[in-house]
């Protein structure tokens, strides 16, 4: 249940980013702008939600999978975009250091920072 309930939660934030994206005329996806949405509701709320976790994890597993449509279809474009690839190149550089980068930064704030915290936090879930 914890998993379905996870799923729920992904797909509702899924269809605000598209409801924002279609009234908004952004030129994002709405995955993305779903995305962005569940990143504020854990910053709001300081820590992860358990249900999205169970939810996320098997995609995590399947993260090959679900980027592959998007990189072979680069190739059926790529002579449109030969003439672009500085800007290729600078979007996928910086595209790259920022996701690592706010990665890094929300790993910093959700997680505990020591074993020992773990490990208080364990026991107090148990008692």
């Amino acid at each position: 249940m914890t998993v379905l309930r996870g799923f729920l939660w992904l797909s509702l934030l899924w269809l605000a980013g598209d409801l924002v994206v279609s009234l908004g005329d952004l030129p994002l996806s709405p995955g993305v702008v779903g995305l962005m949405l569940l990143t504020s509701v854990f910053v709001l709320r300081g820590r992860m939600h358990e249900d999205v976790a169970a939810a996320a994890q098997p995609l995590i597993m399947l993260l090959a999978m679900l980027i592959m449509p998007g990189v072979v279809g680069v190739f059926w474009v790529l002579d449109q975009i030969s003439g672009h690839w500085l800007a290729v190149g600078l979007a996928l550089t910086l595209g790259t250091l920022l996701s690592v980068a706010s990665t890094l930064w929300l790993m910093r704030r959700l997680l505990p920072a020591t074993p020992s915290e773990v490990t208080a936090t364990a026991q107090d879930k148990i008692s």
